[in-house]
């Protein structure tokens, strides 16, 4: 069995006078993404999605990947990823390079799930559970509004609402409104436009003021007036607090037993969140902006996170992934999943998340899974009563949308044996 050519597929943005007519709140979430089929020789083809500048990753595919994996047999994936890892780890390889390895290995295990006729969670290991406990990431889109209903005052509404379809922990980032963007040197607070939409992307505050304090805890007090202890909360940061800002941030929390704290500062000093760690009872979560088994080594051994969650489709893809739910499990510590990335990074993530016996919980945004995510793939994944489950299907389980490709914004490459003949 060999691999015979490498396909990636991405879109174009629409101008957003014409995307506005049809969708005047939602982002344009399509062009995010990147999504890599490796064919074989046998008619067999495995899917893999990665996110965030996705021509500059395609090209690392094409150009860098492609020429290791084309001849090759598809079921070796552990060498495929340590000799991926290696050519590019020769100048510094966490950026597009880890998303196109992460969008790759993704394949590759779907591909041998295929083969072997088995669903990935069983590949893994087999299940630990059947079904895995669900989390809405409180992003708007389609016919859920949700950063608005939040946002604009109605955070317990919307914790009322999530209820009503079994949806138990919700995440929110209430003090992302109030550090400073990146539209500088101006002293500009809140989010930026960038892409057509508002970025939560912004560099560190200094200083948070008690009224801001207040203004942030405010919303997270809503969700409990509103429902009581029937809903866990979990607070996004964005990495966009120093330490100072994040201990003040972290206590005045703590009467809310909110479910975790996740980058309220940058992952660039593991220290600093040893000492925020050691100031506060608030859990701690470090998550998708640390790659590879490497990169959360020394979180773990330093005892600076209390909840371990990675993404799949940035970090390393499911090859690195179990390697790090493993460690985390030998710290004794939870393990859970990034997604508000795309459909096919969900469908890989949920197969580690039903296999790891650590898996805490699962990262959903209702309306992408309700909404544009039925754009892409087959199938949409099955959550019931805030709990996901899978199929007993081979590989992934879902395969892209013929018609998706038809799209007249459609971009797709394809890297076969005859054009590395040119090489």
């Amino acid at each position: 069995m060999r691999i015979t050519k490498v396909e990636t597929i991405w879109f174009e943005a629409q101008p957003m006078s014409e995307w506005r007519k049809a969708n005047p709140k939602a982002r344009q979430a399509l062009p995010n993404n990147l999504w890599v089929r490796v064919h074989t020789d046998t008619g067999l083809t495995g899917l893999g999605e990665t996110y965030y500048l996705p021509r500059a990753v395609a090209a690392i595919v094409h150009d860098v990947y492609a020429p290791l994996l084309i001849g090759r047999d598809p079921r070796d994936i552990e060498n495929h990823w340590q000799n991926m890892f290696a050519l590019t780890n020769f100048c510094g390889v966490m950026g597009a390079e880890m998303r196109a390895i992460s969008a790759i290995d993704v394949a590759l295990w779907d591909l041998l799930g295929q083969i072997a006729g088995l669903p990935l969670y069983t590949l893994l290991g087999g299940r630990s559970r059947d079904g895995i406990r669900i989390y809405n990431t409180c992003v708007g889109f389609g016919k859920y509004p949700d950063l608005d209903a939040w946002l604009g005052g109605r955070a317990g509404e919307l914790a009322e609402d999530l209820l009503k379809q079994g949806i138990t922990a919700m995440k929110v980032w209430p003090f992302d409104q109030f550090g400073l963007g990146i539209a500088g040197p101006l002293d500009e607070r809140g989010q930026t436009t960038v892409w057509g939409t508002a970025t939560a992307a912004g560099t560190r505050g200094l200083g948070i003021s008690n009224q801001d304090l207040k203004a942030g805890v405010a919303i997270v007090e809503d969700i409990r007036r509103a429902v009581g202890d029937r809903m866990q909360i979990a607070i996004e940061g964005h990495c966009r607090w120093d330490l100072p800002s994040s201990v003040k941030i972290a206590r005045a929390l703590e009467p809310l037993d909110v479910m975790w704290l996740e980058e309220i500062m940058p992952p660039d000093n593991v220290d600093a969140f040893v000492r925020l760690k050691a100031e506060t009872t608030v859990p701690i979560c470090q998550s998708e902006r640390v790659f590879t088994r490497f990169g959360f080594r020394p979180w773990i051994e330093k005892g600076a996170t209390a909840i371990v969650m990675m993404d799949l489709s940035w970090g390393g893809g499911l090859t690195e992934g179990r390697k790090v739910a493993a460690m985390a499990d030998t710290a004794m510590l939870p393990f859970t999943c990034h997604d508000t990335i795309g459909p096919v990074a969900l469908w890989a993530a949920s197969h580690l998340m039903l296999n790891a016996p650590n898996g805490l919980i699962m990262e959903t945004v209702r309306g992408y899974v309700d909404g544009w995510y039925d754009d892409v793939v087959e199938d949409r994944i099955q959550i019931t009563e805030g709990r996901l489950r899978l199929p007993d299907r081979p590989g992934l389980g879902t395969r892209l949308r013929e018609d998706l490709l038809l799209r007249p914004n459609a971009r797709i490459e394809i890297t076969t044996e005859e054009s590395l003949k040119i090489w």
